[in-house]
């Protein structure tokens, strides 16, 4: 059963600890669906941005009953938080990732399901689907937040790396100051594939409710240096995910040993 740690965190923060690998699996579906509810019922869509990792498979359950026939999946809007540029057959591609791991085995709409131009360079990959999310806000499928001007999304699905590094954000790197773009490229990523294309803070930011998903013991340090007291100055790009809206931890006990 999760639990939740009492964390010196901000209000709009919560971290809850599960006592397995299948109980975080469990409560993140129940989480996303329950928010899929909530958006469709208010405004008759759900904006949901995805991430690489083994966070698709820990959304697994969602593609089991009960919500493979209970969620709204034909109002589901897809996105994708980064993307490696390689083509979408390629074993890097966080579109194939979620496909095979998710959005093959679930009834959502094919032109609602927004993966980057695999044909273009990391620029024009960026460029492109900057572009895209622009029409989509001029056509209403996506809100503004009001504070920030950028780009709303109902829900952020994010995981997080060893570095503490978050989509294709990583510790130190120039891009972690961007303030203007909405999507961005990197060509020097410190984890191959080099080229890659990411949503930047102030997007991540804007979003209405983020999980950041964490299992296992390959993160249990950066997990410490967020959310516990390390003591460590430095600022992890996990730690610059603070949004808008309603952050969320999910963790595994694993993931929370050392909190």
């Amino acid at each position: 059963m999760a639990e939740t740690v009492p964390a010196t965190v901000p209000a709009k923060r919560k971290v809850e600890v599960s006592g397995s690998e299948e109980e975080l699996a469990a409560a993140l579906a129940k989480y996303v669906a329950d928010l899929s509810d909530k958006f469709v019922r208010e405004k008759g869509l759900f904006t949901v941005v995805l991430s690489g990792g083994y966070l698709i498979d820990l959304l697994r359950k969602l593609a089991e009953p009960p919500y493979v026939e209970s969620v709204e999946w034909s109002k589901w809007h897809v996105f994708w938080l980064d993307e490696r540029v390689v083509p979408k057959t390629h074993p890097d591609s966080n579109y194939k990732l979620a496909s095979d791991g998710l959005l093959s085995k679930v009834p959502v709409v094919p032109e609602n399901v927004y993966a980057i131009n695999d044909t273009l360079s990391a620029e024009g990959a960026a460029d492109d689907y900057e572009t895209c999310l622009r029409y989509l806000v001029e056509s209403g499928v996506l809100a503004l937040s009001a504070a920030r001007k950028f780009p709303k999304f109902d829900l952020m699905l994010l995981g997080m790396g060893p570095d503490g590094h978050v989509a294709s954000l990583f510790p130190g790197h120039p891009l972690l100051e961007e303030k203007e773009r909405w999507v961005t490229f990197i060509k020097d990523s410190p984890k191959p594939p080099p080229q890659r294309i990411t949503f930047t803070f102030p997007v991540i930011n804007s979003s209405e409710y983020i999980a950041l998903v964490v299992a296992g013991t390959g993160e249990v340090d950066a997990v410490h240096t967020a959310l516990g007291n390390s003591g460590d100055a430095k600022k992890l790009p996990a730690q610059m995910v603070t949004p808008e809206g309603e952050l969320t931890w999910f963790l595994d006990k694993d993931a929370a040993s050392k909190l």
